[in-house]
């Protein structure tokens, strides 16, 4: 793992996808959220603001839940328009089971924004209300569900924008 550069720094949480599993939702982000504001690619996030200052917990927490776990099935389900932008809606059991499991272990350190879990990637933000409205339209008026894979999930820092993927936890069970 590497060093945390900037100890204290809040920790992210997100899937970690097949080869191909988020391609798709990359190659719609780059083509649709605003290229000055896309500084992180596609992911799907767990938790947003896990104490920097706790890595070493968290980190021994996450191998021993990826150990212990399979991949996981998951499905972009839909569309959700976010005023601001168009995020895919996701149905992922196993993966949301295993994030209450880490919710329970992490209550201490959530912000009430980390307490909630709706599973979504977000392919456009920071957009006008009427560029996000037509986007929505367009892409679910040919939508059709699909399946993808969660292989693991990858530990990132936040740094005032930017972030700087940590380590990924591959799932081996």
């Amino acid at each position: 793992m590497t060093n945390a550069k900037l100890p204290g720094r809040p920790l992210i949480l997100t899937a970690l996808g097949g080869a191909r599993t988020f391609s798709r939702f990359e190659t719609l982000r780059r083509a649709h959220y605003p290229a000055t504001q896309n500084i992180v690619p596609a992911h799907l996030t767990l938790f947003r603001h896990l104490p920097g200052t706790e890595i070493a917990e968290i980190s021994r927490r996450l191998k021993v839940v990826a150990a212990g776990a399979q991949p996981m099935a998951a499905r972009a389900i839909g569309l959700r328009n976010l005023g601001e932008g168009v995020a895919f809606r996701v149905v992922a059991p196993e993966l949301e089971d295993l994030r209450a499991g880490l919710a329970e272990a992490f209550a201490y350190w959530l912000t009430p924004q980390d307490v909630h879990f709706w599973p979504h990637v977000t392919i456009q933000n920071k957009v006008s209300a009427r560029i996000a409205k037509a986007l929505f339209e367009e892409l679910s008026a040919g939508f059709t569900a699909w399946r993808f894979e969660i292989v693991g999930l990858s530990l990132w820092q936040y740094l005032d924008g930017p972030w700087e993927k940590l380590r990924d936890f591959r799932f081996r069970g």
